[in-house]
């Protein structure tokens, strides 16, 4: 594993997170693969790595991108101003699945936050039918601690 690298993603690596974040059961209902690749995306990667408490980052093996994350810190008055990093899109290629690339990409995300020195927490969601994300994210040291909800719009 020392030939990872975690590193901010390129518009050159949006394709391949794309096909991750399609590469999975809910994903493929949710994400389309299709090149050139819809509008949509290239205005979010756009806007996501155009600002300074957001970090997409890929982790690269080999010279081929297989994982990815999304790291962001907002600001809040609770906790006596304290900032809380969430984190969202976890994911690995399905053939790189069980190697440790997962738990360095959060372990990455950990140094970040405590780096800050502001950013007493990381949070996370994961949906509740991902079992085996719900005993990683465990396996992390994450506690579940709160029941998160949406509103459809």
């Amino acid at each position: 594993m020392s030939d990872l690298i975690i590193r901010h993603a390129e518009r050159r690596d949006l394709e391949a997170l794309v096909d991750m974040m399609a590469d999975d059961m809910l994903g493929r209902e949710r994400e389309d693969t299709s090149r050139p690749l819809a509008p949509g995306y290239l205005a979010a990667f756009d806007a996501i790595t155009g600002q300074p408490d957001q970090h997409l980052v890929v982790a690269e093996q080999d010279g081929k991108v297989v994982g990815m994350l999304q790291l962001s810190f907002t600001p809040g008055l609770a906790r006596k101003g304290a900032w809380r990093g969430t984190v969202e899109g976890v994911r690995v290629h399905s053939d790189h699945r069980s190697q440790g690339i997962g738990a360095r990409l959060i372990d990455w995300c950990v140094e970040t936050a405590r780096a800050r020195g502001d950013c007493p927490f990381l949070q996370l969601t994961t949906d509740k039918s991902r079992a085996d994300a719900q005993r990683f994210y465990l396996r992390c040291g994450f506690k579940p601690s709160h029941e998160g909800m949406k509103l459809p719009l």
